[in-house]
């Protein structure tokens, strides 16, 4: 590698390793406190931060106890019910607004993005508001319960998916569903084979955005939640409510950094096969371009 030799080479130099240095840094002080985590979860100390000894002590008392795992499972089974349920309304309401006309498509993503800027304890009350009005006025039978919780966990992530499948629509040829269209497929069929396939990367964007969502919630939950689930007729507690009312109690429970360090390992699991399935996507796709050219 050369030297630079004149004063713009210089300057230019001297700016990318300050934005590559200030990258660093900010990778260093967002990865260094869940590094300290999951290195601290190997010891059996009750105080973070004391090591006493490599163990993994933490990690089966995890497992024995009853009100985590309880939690665990509610909180897995919400996510992924409530991930699975916004998937495939963000995507079918993509790809109808997708196919409005300019001014009442304007006006959809308008109302698409309020939910998005809107504080999540709006979100919460107002749903809230709402299930009262329907258990007093509508059905007096109906209460908060697990289908709430639902009901509050898809409006939450429900525009995120929106938006992370409508730029793969904005990217695809329209061309490619007329197409189909004019070689004798059904709209539905089209949909399926054409359209689908087409913006999947943004669909699986979308999944994943709203599982996380899901996962760390706690203002929706603590405000929709009711019995159900594993917890029976009590109260369903997921992690983040059982945290919470964990620490009220006193120091949050070392198997906490056990858990949190599993869920941490199986994003990055979850992250990095995505990552590999759509290069490979992309891999097989050049290959086709290349016999097809």
């Amino acid at each position: 590698m050369r030297r630079p030799r004149t004063l713009q080479e210089r300057k230019e130099l001297g700016v990318r390793i300050g934005a590559n240095a200030y990258v660093y840094l900010l990778l260093f002080l967002m990865y260094v406190p869940v590094l300290a985590l999951v290195l601290f979860s190997f010891t059996g100390s009750v105080n973070f931060g004391t090591w006493s000894g490599f163990s993994f002590e933490l990690y089966v008392t995890l497992f024995e106890d009853e009100e985590i795992m309880r939690a665990l499972g509610n909180t897995v089974i919400l996510a992924l019910l409530s991930s699975f349920c916004s998937v495939v309304l963000g995507t079918l309401g993509a790809v109808g607004i997708h196919e409005w006309r300019r001014r009442s498509k304007s006006l959809a993503e308008a109302l698409t993005q309020i939910p998005v800027v809107t504080p999540e304890i709006v979100l919460a009350l107002s749903l809230v508001i709402m299930f009262v009005f329907l258990g007093n006025y509508v059905y007096k039978g109906f209460g908060l319960s697990f289908w709430t919780l639902l009901i509050g966990h898809i409006c939450l992530s429900l525009p995120f998916v929106y938006l992370s499948v409508k730029p793969k629509l904005l990217q695809m040829d329209p061309a490619l569903y007329e197409a189909a269209l004019d070689l004798g497929s059904t709209p539905r069929k089209a949909l399926y084979q054409v359209t689908l396939p087409a913006i999947l990367p943004g669909i699986l964007s979308g999944f994943l955005l709203a599982l996380t969502l899901s996962l760390d919630d706690f203002i929706v939950t603590s405000f929709t939640r009711g019995a159900g689930l594993l917890s029976g007729a009590q109260m369903i507690e997921t992690i983040s409510t059982l945290v919470q009312a964990r620490i009220k109690k006193g120091p949050l429970p070392p198997q906490m950094r056990a858990l949190t360090t599993l869920i941490f390992l199986f994003v990055i699991l979850v992250v990095v096969l995505v990552t590999f399935l759509m290069l490979h996507k992309r891999k097989g796709k050049r290959h086709a371009e290349r016999r097809n050219a």
